[in-house]
């Protein structure tokens, strides 16, 4: 019998093909789990073994009492509750499994840090269309261009079974936050010594036009416009980025507007390890939200699932925090920082041969309920952890929907925290209508940032 001989470019094809394949969706039968075994979005419907993460029963839908009907700052609907465990590094290595490498390091580096963990709550939920969308995506949706795009759905989440690290992460990048909301916000560094300083304030604007239902279909998936109004010498300027499903053929889109300029400039480096403006340069772009942007850079590898304590139902911290309460020296508060036990996906990138960041390695950590990025662990090019991520979760009763855009990062080599996001002290947040496609535009930027 002749042996058989694949030459190396049918290896090539073959492994294309495989390649493929893998990003494809999953198979009707497959699907016949959402909705049973798993919730409509994928995560596990049981709880655990001992009890301490519950079974899912539909999440927070009705809002506590208190709550005015279109006011930005939610009551927190667990007030009252305490800790069922306080996490230090007395007693850190008894929890070590369920921490972050990053939690650990704050635990290990100040002995005033320390995690109180409280009886978790399934409180995630969505709207109907959310739901009846992400059964049809779960079998149409698909991953192109070696992952960095995305197609074959609209307003539904498209991989509710992953199958690598891809379709995961595209999860947490159209992850639903409601179809438009806008805040005034502030962004805060703290400095080694602990004194606190004021990076950027302003008004966000977030529309997320793969999540209109209005639309039969949409190739942007994120698009925001920041108008800064402080500090002093940053008042007037503007910015706005607008991201597609198609990454790979059409990339970010981003803009800035310089008022002493008085014109609308293309920037194209908004992204990546580009040291953020809106930080300080406390972080990178794609520190934002835990993880945003183009999956260009790095392997992303699916991990697995583990039971992990990360911050959740964090409304105290959100909404009813005093900056100068919550901001303390080389952490936020303990005491208003809420963690509990959540399901998590995890995912490692690893940076690709050829390519540059900052970080050589970087671990995700996806909450199973909502596929929002709740942590995140950074190494620098040594391996060593460079800076840790943590997004604070509190979902909008009222929409329903999951908000995770109060975040900060740790900086294990120059001492200085950020937190990004805050709006406890500026009104909230306001789930809104989405602005027309031609507030979209560069014309539109250089109207919105005027001094």
């Amino acid at each position: 019998m002749r042996k058989l001989i694949i030459s190396p470019l049918a290896t090539a094809l073959l492994a294309a093909l495989a390649s493929m394949s893998a990003h494809a969706g999953v198979t009707a039968e497959e699907a016949k789990a959402l909705g049973t075994t798993l919730t409509p979005v994928g995560a596990e419907k049981a709880g655990n073994k001992d009890g301490t993460i519950p079974a899912y029963t539909g999440g927070l839908t009705k809002a506590p009492a208190g709550y005015k009907a279109g006011d930005g700052i939610r009551p927190d609907p667990f007030a009252g509750e305490k800790p069922r465990v306080q996490v230090t590094a007395a007693n850190m290595a008894q929890y070590a499994d369920q921490l972050t490498d990053g939690t650990k390091a704050l635990l290990q580096k100040y002995p005033s840090f320390r995690v109180d963990v409280y009886p978790t709550h399934r409180s995630v939920a969505f709207p109907k269309f959310v739901i009846d969308n992400t059964a049809a995506a779960a079998v149409n949706a698909k991953t192109t261009n070696n992952g960095r795009s995305m197609e074959g759905v609209h307003a539904g989440f498209p991989f509710p079974i992953p199958k690598d690290g891809y379709e995961a992460m595209w999860n947490h990048l159209v992850r639903f936050n409601g179809q438009s909301y806008e805040a005034k916000y502030r962004n805060l560094n703290v400095d080694a010594a602990g004194r606190p300083a004021l990076a950027t304030e302003g008004t966000s604007v977030q529309d997320f036009p793969f999540w209109d239902t209005a639309r039969a279909n949409a190739d942007i998936y994120w698009r925001i416009k920041l108008t800064y109004t402080g500090p002093a010498r940053r008042a007037g300027e503007a910015l706005m980025i607008v991201d597609p499903l198609d990454i790979g053929n059409k990339d970010r889109r981003a803009w800035a507007y310089l008022p002493g300029q008085r014109r609308v400039k293309v920037a194209p480096d908004l992204a990546f390890d580009t040291p953020n403006p809106g930080t300080a340069g406390a972080t990178t772009f794609d520190d934002t939200f835990i993880f945003n942007g183009s999956m260009d850079r790095f392997d992303f590898k699916l991990v697995g699932k583990k039971e992990m304590l990360v911050p959740y139902n964090d409304y105290t911290a959100v909404y009813q925090s005093k900056q100068d309460d919550l901001l303390q020296p080389h952490h936020l508060n303990p005491d208003l920082v809420r963690w509990e036990l959540h399901r998590v996906w995890v995912v490692d990138a690893t940076l690709r041969e050829g390519k540059r960041h900052v970080y050589s390695k970087r671990r995700f950590y996806l909450d199973e309920d909502s596929w929002a990025a709740l942590a995140s662990d950074n190494y620098d090019a040594r391996g060593q952890l460079y800076r840790a991520g943590f997004a604070y979760m509190t979902p909008s009763y009222d929409l329903p929907a999951p908000y995770t855009d109060m975040f900060g990062h740790y900086d294990f080599v120059s001492g200085v925290y950020s937190l990004t996001g805050y709006i406890a002290e500026t009104g909230g947040l306001r789930h809104t209508k989405a602005l027309p496609d031609r507030e979209w535009t560069a014309d539109s930027l250089a109207g919105s940032g005027v001094r």
